[in-house]
């Protein structure tokens, strides 16, 4: 079997979403052994257990918490072992070294996914430990559902993810904040969430479109004496950006702190 996935918690199992539209050819497993049955019968994929997975798949996803990871492996590290699978571990703050330390002498990919894989426009940061590059651009192919796939050095993993892989998590912060000043506004709730993140989604397109910086495109709609400057200046004075950059780094940290 092609594809495995240990653990269909929310990240796995929008994961094997997105692959699913690829290939049906799949095995989950999980600790809740109802919920990966139920998973399965959904996507048309097949439910087994951990060991099983080791055994059949050429390509394992970990998905786990990083806490128990090194007890997950230790339970099936005889297997892989002997079958030599290229495992894909999702784990925050885990080095390829580290899963490797983990699951002995084997070829890692390491990804850092969000959520909105699950309906295609996901962001997906990988990086490769000992694996061929045409299998690592099958890989690539084969998750195209997913949404947008940028290799980066492992160095920059931990970083990366605390702007991709977190960051849908403070758009949406972001984007209640700005659906309640319109509810005080007059909006209704439903009017006002809508507008906010459609406004979003425009304007996250326009800034990947564009070849102006944020800044340049701020300015853009402000105009002197308009209602949007307004809004802006309320923001810089309250130390909005640095707000939001210790928010990053402090994802950053642990991070890192999770890789220990």
């Amino acid at each position: 079997m092609k594809y495995g996935f240990i653990g269909c918690g929310n990240m796995g199992s929008a994961l094997c979403r997105a692959l699913s539209k690829t290939t049906k050819d799949i095995a989950v497993a999980d600790f809740d052994t109802e919920k990966a049955w139920n998973f399965a019968k959904e996507l048309g994929v097949v439910a087994c257990d951990n060991a099983t997975i080791a055994q059949n798949c050429d390509r394992i996803f970990l998905g786990v918490k990083p806490q128990i990871m090194a007890e997950m492996l230790d339970g099936i590290k005889d297997i892989l072992g002997d079958k030599k699978p290229v495992l894909i571990s999702m784990a925050a703050g885990l080095t390829t070294d580290k899963i490797k330390e983990f699951a002995g002498d084997i070829k890692v990919i390491r990804i850092m996914p969000n959520t909105p894989v699950s309906i295609g426009k996901g962001v997906i940061l990988y990086c490769s430990n000992g694996v061929e590059q045409n299998t690592v651009q099958d890989f690539v192919n084969d998750m195209q559902y997913s949404g947008k796939l940028y290799p980066i050095d492992e160095s920059l993993m931990d970083a990366g993810c605390s702007v991709s892989g977190c960051g849908p998590a403070f758009m949406y912060t972001f984007a209640a904040a700005v659906a309640k000043g319109g509810e005080e506004c007059g909006l209704s709730k439903s009017q006002a969430i809508e507008f906010a993140a459609a406004t979003m989604a425009g304007a996250a397109e326009m800034l990947l479109s564009s070849d102006k910086t944020p800044e340049e495109l701020t300015q853009a709609v402000c105009s002197k004496g308009g209602s949007t400057i307004e809004g802006v200046t309320v923001l810089k004075n309250s130390e909005f950006e640095s707000i939001v950059v210790d928010c990053i780094k402090a994802a950053y940290k642990r991070n890192k702190e999770l890789g220990k």
